[in-house]
C-alpha cells in the first residue's frame, strides 16, 4: 500500500530575518487533500519579532517544526525530511499566498504536490491537537498456540484497496464456499485497510457508512464456517488515510474482539515516524498483542511491518503467527519473483505457529501469465507461505480455481512439518529448491527464471537420498517409479514433484 507522503523530524528550528512583527503567513492554514494519499491538513506559522517558527500536521505524522522557516521573493520556504526515501531524505516546501489564500507546492519521492488552502482558526488549531502517547516497556514473550500452519484464505486489498464494504465481503464469504475454496483448506475472509471511521466520544473506533454492523458481518462470515479478519495500523493514520489504533490500542483490540474478529493485521505505515528503530517497532507490535491476549479471544496477529529489523527473529514474542519478509506484492512477475526468490525471509524461523509472509497471492488478477502464476504458487508453497488470495472470489475461472485448489500443491504448504523450502542448487536463471515433509519424503521444484524454456534435471541428492524410489508430480499427479531423465520447465515456470527414496 502507498504510505506516507512525506515526514519530517522533530527539530525547532527558526531563522532570525528583518521580518516584520508579524508576516502575512502569520496564522493557522486549512490543507486537504482526501485518502488514499493525505497531503498536510494544517499549517501554523507564527512570528516573533523578528523570529519565525511553524509547524505542519499531517494525518500521517501528528504535529512537526518546519526545519528552517524563513520567506523569500514573497514566500514562506521551509524543509521537511521524508523518513521513508534514504536516497533523497530532504524535501524543499514553499508557501505562497493567492488572494489571501496559500498554496502549497513541494516534492514527495519523486512526485510534486501542490494544493491549496484556506485560513482557519485557533478552535480549529485546537480540534487538531496531537497528544502523543509513550509506548509501554518490552513485555513478556506471548505464548500462541494459533496457525500450527500457514493461514489460508482471501484478503480485500489486492482487488479492491480501500473500496471494500460490507456488501463485498458478503459476497466474498459466501463465493468462497460455493467455489470449494473454503473446502479446499481457505477459511479466513479479511477486511483491509478502508472499513474505519470515527471515535466516539469516548474514544471507541466506529465504522464508517460502509459497513453499518460489524458484528451482523462477523456473524454471517461464521455461519458459513469461515473466519474474518480486520486491519489497523499502529500509527495515527492507516496506510490509505483511515484512523489507527495509536492511542487507542487496548480499546481497539477490544472492538475488534467484541466485533468477533478472529484475525487482526497490524501495518507500520504512519507508525513509521513514531517508532522507527527495533526497539520502539517491537514495542509497538507487542503492545497490540499483549492487548489481543488480554480480551480473551483468540485471533491471529499479523505483523505488517516490510521485514525490518530482522522480524523473523522477534515476531513470535510479539505474539505474531505471521511477518511480512517485504514490501507489497504487485501484479507482475518481477516483483512477485523478488519477493519470492530473494526476500521470502530467514527459513530458520518459519515454523508451527510462525511464519514468515513474502506477501499475498496475486493469482487471478491477471498481470501474469499461467507459467508465472504457476510459479507463483509453487514458490509461496515450497515456502510454507501463507496463502492469502486477493482476486475477486466471483470472478474466479476454472483454471484459476483448479490452480488454487490443487490439493497436492497446498498439502506442501501445509505440511505439519512446518520447514521452509529453500535452494539446493541453482544455475544462472535455475534454481532447485527442496523441502522435507513430515512422512519422510522431500517434495523438490524445478524454477526458470529465464524468458527461454529450459532443460533440467534432479538427482536424489537434491532430496538428501541416494536413491529414489517414487516420484509423484504436484501438478499433474501423474506418478513414476524413478526420475526422468529430465523435465522441460517452461519460461518464468515451474515444475514440483515429491520424491520417495532411500
Amino acid at each position: 500500500m502507498t504510505r506516507a507522503l512525506f515526514a519530517a523530524l522533530f527539530a525547532t528550528a527558526s531563522l532570525t530575518t528583518p521580518a516584520a512583527a508579524k508576516t502575512a503567513f502569520d496564522g493557522v492554514w486549512l490543507f486537504h487533500k482526501a485518502p488514499p494519499t493525505p497531503g498536510v491538513t494544517m499549517m501554523e506559522v507564527t512570528s516573533k519579532g523578528a523570529k519565525i517558527e511553524g509547524r505542519v500536521t499531517t494525518l500521517w505524522y501528528g504535529p512537526v517544526d518546519m526545519m528552517n522557516p524563513r520567506i523569500a521573493d514573497g514566500k514562506l520556504l521551509f524543509e521537511a525530511r521524508n523518513i521513508n526515501d534514504r536516497d533523497h531524505p530532504t524535501r524543499s516546501w514553499s508557501v505562497s499566498l493567492k488572494d489571501g489564500k496559500p498554496h502549497l507546492e513541494g516534492q514527495i519521492w519523486e512526485s510534486p504536490i501542490a494544493i491549496d488552502g484556506y485560513r482557519g482558526t485557533a478552535k480549529d488549531a485546537k480540534a487538531r491537537a496531537f497528544r502523543f502517547t509513550p509506548l509501554p516497556p518490552l513485555g513478556q514473550t506471548i505464548p500462541s498456540k494459533l496457525a500450527a500452519t500457514p493461514p489460508m484464505g482471501w484478503s480485500s486489498w489486492n482487488k479492491f484497496a480501500e473500496q471494500i464494504d460490507d456488501k463485498t465481503v458478503r459476497a466474498m464469504a459466501d463465493a468462497m464456499v460455493s467455489s470449494g475454496l473454503r473446502d479446499a483448506g481457505y477459511t479466513y475472509i479479511n477486511i483491509d485497510d478502508g472499513w474505519q471511521g470515527k471515535r466516539d466520544a469516548s474514544g471507541v473506533l466506529q465504522p464508517n457508512a460502509k459497513f453499518p454492523d460489524m458484528k451482523a458481518l462477523t456473524d454471517y462470515v461464521h455461519a458459513r464456517g469461515l473466519k474474518i479478519g480486520i486491519y489497523s495500523s499502529q500509527g495515527p493514520r492507516t496506510c490509505a488515510g483511515y484512523e489507527g489504533s495509536y492511542g487507542h490500542v487496548a480499546q481497539d483490540a477490544k472492538s475488534f474482539a467484541d466485533w468477533g474478529f478472529d484475525y487482526l493485521k497490524y501495518d507500520l505505515c504512519s507508525g513509521e515516524w513514531f517508532y522507527a528503530d527495533a526497539d520502539t517497532v517491537k514495542r509497538s507490535y507487542h503492545e497490540m498483542g499483549a492487548a489481543l491476549q488480554a480480551t480473551g479471544r483468540e485471533m491471529i496477529f499479523s505483523l505488517c511491518e516490510y521485514g525490518r529489523f530482522d522480524v523473523g527473529s522477534w515476531g513470535r514474542d510479539v505474539g505474531g503467527q505471521l511477518w511480512r519478509t517485504t514490501g507489497d506484492i504487485t501484479d507482475d512477475y518481477e516483483t512477485m519473483a523478488e519477493i519470492g526468490f530473494d526476500k521470502n525471509g530467514n527459513a530458520a524461523y518459519a515454523g508451527p505457529h510462525g511464519w514468515n509472509d513474502p506477501d499475498m497471492l496475486e493469482i487471478g488478477n491477471g498481470g501474469m501469465s499461467a507459467d508465472e502464476y504457476r510459479t507463483h504458487m509453487t514458490l509461496w508453497a515450497m515456502s510454507a507461505a501463507p496463502l492469502m488470495m486477493g482476486h475477486d472470489l466471483r470472478e474466479t475461472d476454472a483454471a484459476t480455481l483448479a490452480m488454487l485448489t490443487n490439493r497436492r500443491v497446498i498439502a506442501i504448504d501445509q505440511d505439519s512439518r512446518g520447514v521452509q523450502g529453500k535452494a539446493v542448487r541453482k544455475q544462472g536463471a535455475l534454481e532447485v529448491w527442496a523441502k522435507p515433509l513430515a512422512d519422510g519424503r522431500v517434495a523438490l521444484a524445478l524454477f526458470n527464471r529465464g524468458t527461454e524454456g529450459a532443460i533440467m534435471a534432479l538427482a536424489a541428492a537434491d532430496a538428501g537420498f541416494t536413491s529414489i524410489t517414487q516420484v509423484e508430480n504436484q501438478w499433474s499427479g501423474a506418478t513414476e517409479a524413478t526420475l526422468p531423465a529430465s523435465y522441460a520447465v517452461p519460461a518464468r515456470g515451474a515444475v514440483m514433484v515429491v520424491v520417495k527414496g532411500q
